[in-house]
């Protein structure tokens, strides 16, 4: 019924979302504010949180491109990637285009997390400083920031960083101020 009147009486305590069933903002806790991830993948240990996200990780350690279309070989890993070719390849199914800049997506998730940056919504806050992100996934990502803990150093000057990220910047910079030439294979 709260499907039909929007009603959505679960508030999470921890930011300004609201939900109609109580299991999805038990889910949505688990998920955005919890840094737990007890699915392993068997193949290099990463966790995730999620037993979907495992099952679509583990395709990196395989060749498996379970989506394709009949009419040509391709093959893909992720649906996303089928849609986006029927679309570009096969002028088949529909773009979702942005009624302000008219730029065009294979979906409408892609469609919405574009348009909140438009209209400069950053609903997710960070609980340890005043910093706001469009999306759940840039706010964890953030979140290493404030650990004491920083597990990547630099193989050159042995400073040590939060965030993957962070530390190739850091690895750019001071691969030319040691005068090291960096080779990406």
């Amino acid at each position: 019924m709260r499907v039909h009147t929007g009603e959505k009486p679960y508030k999470c305590s921890l930011c300004d979302k609201s939900f109609s069933v109580s299991g999805n903002l038990q889910t949505h806790k688990r998920l955005v504010h919890s840094n737990s991830r007890p699915y392993e993948c068997p193949y290099c240990g990463k966790l995730f949180k999620t037993h979907l996200v495992l099952k679509r990780h583990d395709r990196i350690h395989s060749n498996a491109k379970p989506y394709s279309y009949r009419h040509c070989s391709e093959g893909f890993k992720h649906y996303g990637q089928l849609k986006t070719h029927l679309l570009k390849s096969h002028n088949e199914g529909t773009w979702f285009t942005c009624d302000i800049c008219q730029m065009k997506f294979s979906s409408g998730g892609n469609l919405k997390k574009h348009v909140q940056r438009h209209e400069a919504l950053k609903p997710y806050v960070c609980s340890e400083s005043p910093k706001r992100f469009y999306r759940a996934v840039e706010l964890r990502q953030h979140h290493p920031v404030h650990l004491e803990y920083k597990q990547f150093s630099c193989g050159l000057c042995d400073k040590l960083f939060a965030r993957k990220p962070t530390v190739k910047i850091h690895f750019k910079k001071c691969s030319v101020e040691h005068g090291v030439t960096v080779v990406v294979l």
